[in-house]
Order: C-alpha cells, then structure tokens, then sequence
C-alpha cells in the first residue's frame, strides 16, 4: 500500500508530460548544408578544373599565375562556379579567384605562397614521373631558419631580420675542403622562404645531388629588403631612387650582416672561387649589382627575369673590365614573355659592349615561379666546376 502511494504521482506526472509533448506540432528540422565543393581537381588528362561557391556573386574568376588573363567561370544554376583549363604541363601553378572584383583565396586548399603583398594558393599538375622540385626517396639535406638583429635594414620590427641556410645531405662541418656557397635571392614581395616554401630550392637540390648534377654546396637565402618601406607598394619600381636606395642598403646587410655569420656558423669557402650570387626579378637586380661590383668576392654572378629596367648600367658600372672582373660565370635568364625581357637584352647588349662574357639564356615562360625553377635547375650544375 505504501509503495503505489509513493509512486503513484510520479506516474500521473509521467502520463501529463507524455500528453503535452503529444500534443506538440512536430518541430521542421533545418535544412541540411550543401556538399562542401571540392575547389580545385586535377583531372587525368592534366587539366584542372576550378569550384568556387558564392550564389550571391554576379562575376567569378580564376587567376593562374602562367596565364596573361584571369578565366571566367561560368555558375552552374545555385551557387557554384567552375571552370576547366587546357592540359597544362606538369608544374606547381599559384592561383587565387576574383569575386565582383575582390580577390579571394581558396579556404579549401591550405597549400599557399606566403608574400607580404598578395598571397596565392597553389596546386600542382603532377608528371608520369616525379619531377626536379618533387620530393623524392634520396638522400635530403637540411633547411636552417637564422634570426639576427640587424644594424642596416629599416623598417623592421625589433630591428629582426632572417635568413634561411640550406646545407647538403651528409654536410660535415669539419671538413677540410669547406663547402662552395651560393647567396640566393628571393623577389619583390617575397619573405626570406620563398625560394624553399615556393621554389622548392631545397628539393631540387637534393634531387639535383642525387643524380651527381651538381657539387654539394651550402645555399644562404636571406631577406632581401634594405627597407622595408619598398615592399608596400608597386609603384615604387617606378621611382629610381628607392630601387637604388633599397639595393644599397641591401648590399650592405648582405656583405657586412649576413655573409660574415655565414662564414662563422658553417663551414663554407672564403674564396671568391668558391663563392656564386643569383636571384630573381628584385633579388636579380640586387645579385647582378652586388656581383659585378664585387668580382673579388664573387666568381659566379647570375639574374633570373632581373629587375633592370631602370639601371643605368654605365653609372652603376664605371669601372667594370673582363680582365678585372675575371668571372668564371656571368649567367642572365628571362621568360620571352615575360614583361623584363626587353630590359634584360637590352642590359645584355650593354655588357656584351663592355666584352663581358655573358651567357643570355631566353626561355618560354612570363614572370612565374615555374621559370625561376627551371632557371635554377640549369643554374647550378654549372658552378664550382674544376675548369
């Protein structure tokens, strides 16, 4: 009897909840979401086909850095846009989409090229094979990330500057021969990783090593800016005097900052025979300046796609002789349709006045990574050589 009196109003309060939650109108359950879109697809064929999804755009597009303009993309009825490119060559290809004028990134692809100015994604088309920047099963050398207080460059926070080393597998820092030494220099809006994190500098290395390409050497990438103020705006490569101003101030961070921790930290040649400077766009500029005004310090000397439209070569110049400057490699690149071209013949032409030996190398391509790799696989197999 005292058990049904206990349990008795639980039980009425059980049946008068199940009464009410019966008498509910069943709630509408939310819309489920769209299918994530898959943004970027390689296709057998080598053809890549583009997904961005806004159903509110009036206008989408796709840039890809090899191509001189962007490809419109077409909606495909709700809300997303697509489109198809043409076979392209085996390569890694940056890319980022224009929404209504705005540039947008691909938030599906955590693949991008870091820049201080405007950043990409990039996705690569892959051969039948591997190819030179790939990752392969051979024997990898090692990146080195270096921190420096700098008395030179302006502009930077704390006064920290940094470069990157890249040193060969197996690399002995007791070794009786020190290592060669190669200074490569980034472009205009890159950071001091560009040529490891976009230009696979580190991988082609390797690779190039493993098939005998090339002789081990240390690669000492470093921040390319004198001021960091030339970086904001592109304008400024209209303006002679902050393009001389930045070099000037970059060749003394290079020379008096960099190269001697260098030294100090590995075990590379002091030699100038032993020495090779290139970079590209900006740091081209920079390498063939500091190079071919410092023939003592440097033996090799090379530009990739080189920022010399407004050098004025007799002035920065005067004193430059093919005796004098004895290079063992004077090597100058650029994409015939690349916007430097005409400036890079035209600075060819000079020295070739000058009875410099010059080695012009022209290849198909604009002003994209996929030359400067290509650049720097054909590069390096020719420093430090016996002759």
């Amino acid at each position: 009897m005292k058990i049904a009196q206990i349990y008795l109003p639980v039980a009425i309060s059980l049946f008068c909840a199940t009464t009410v939650f019966a008498q509910e109108p069943a709630r509408q359950q939310p819309a489920p979401p769209p299918p994530p879109v898959r943004s970027v697809e390689v296709n057998p064929d080598r053809t890549i086909t583009f997904r961005y999804r806004d159903a509110l755009a009036s206008q989408v597009s796709v840039s890809v850095d090899v191509m001189g303009k962007p490809l419109p993309m077409e909606k495909n009825g709700t809300d997303v846009w697509s489109v198809t490119t043409e076979p392209m060559a085996p390569e890694i290809y940056a890319y980022h989409f224009s929404v209504d004028g705005g540039s947008r990134l691909d938030a599906a692809n955590p693949r991008f090229a870091p820049n201080l100015v405007g950043i990409s994604n990039l996705i690569e088309v892959p051969g039948d094979a591997p190819q030179p920047w790939d990752a392969t099963n051979v024997p990898h050398g090692v990146v080195h990330h270096h921190t420096y207080t700098t008395n030179v460059v302006l502009g930077l926070a704390n006064n920290q500057s940094d470069y990157y080393v890249y040193t060969p597998p197996n690399y002995d820092p007791k070794a009786k021969k020190p290592y060669p030494v190669l200074f490569l220099l980034h472009g205009w809006s890159d950071d001091a990783s560009g040529w490891t994190a976009v230009g696979q500098a580190n991988l082609i290395l390797d690779n190039l090593l493993a098939q005998g390409k090339i002789k081990p050497m240390v690669v000492v990438m470093p921040l390319g800016y004198g001021d960091m103020s030339f970086v904001r705006d592109h304008d400024v490569w209209n303006q002679s005097e902050k393009i001389d101003h930045n070099v000037s101030l970059y060749q003394k961070a290079l020379l008096s900052e960099v190269l001697p921790q260098v030294e100090s930290a590995y075990n590379v040649s002091r030699k100038r025979e032993g020495r090779a400077i290139v970079g590209l766009s900006m740091g081209g500029l920079e390498s063939l300046t500091i190079g071919l005004t410092h023939p003592d310090m440097f033996a090799y000397v090379g530009g990739f796609s080189s920022a010399v439209h407004s050098l004025d070569a007799a002035a920065q110049f005067p004193s430059l002789d093919p005796k004098m400057a004895n290079l063992r490699l004077l090597w100058i690149a650029c994409g015939v349709d690349d916007h430097l071209i005409t400036p890079n013949r035209e600075f060819i032409t000079w020295l070739k006045g000058k009875k410099m030996p010059v080695t012009q190398i022209e290849t198909p391509g604009r002003h994209t990574w996929s030359v400067w790799r290509d650049n720097l696989i054909h590069f390096t197999p020719l420093l430090f050589t016996d002759k």
